[in-house]
């Protein structure tokens, strides 16, 4: 055999006005605009193509948007450690001023108790 192309012929009608049909587009053949033998269709090549591109646009603005999001959770995470550290204050000054008020009710009773003491050593 010397290759499908030999195999293939032509037929065509002598009649004027009737369009030879093209037995290699009849066999699922095309060819496209640098004369490359195809199997697919040139309009659904190009609707492929397109599809293509448009996929690669979508993938482009999805990874732009991973982007976006990853620099908003790193700024939500930090700003969720600035709060925290700050509740840590918080809790700490609130700690501290218990304690100070424990300290100052103890020193209280002390000299109330110191008082009581020297009142008496007056009364005798």
């Amino acid at each position: 055999s010397r290759g499908l192309l030999s195999t293939v012929t032509i037929t065509g009608t002598n009649q004027p006005g009737a369009m030879a049909k093209d037995p290699l587009a009849e066999a699922g053949f095309f060819f496209d605009e640098l004369n490359k033998l195809r199997v697919l269709e040139p309009e659904a090549s190009q609707k492929t193509s397109e599809l293509k591109e448009e996929c690669k646009e979508f993938v482009d603005k999805i990874g732009q948007f991973q982007k976006i999001v990853g620099g908003l959770i790193e700024l939500v995470d930090e700003l969720a450690k600035e709060a925290e550290t700050e509740k840590m204050k918080a809790i700490g000054a609130r700690n501290l001023l218990k304690s100070v008020a424990k300290q100052r009710e103890a020193q209280q009773q002390q000299l109330q108790a110191l008082i009581a003491e020297k009142k008496m050593q007056l009364e005798r």
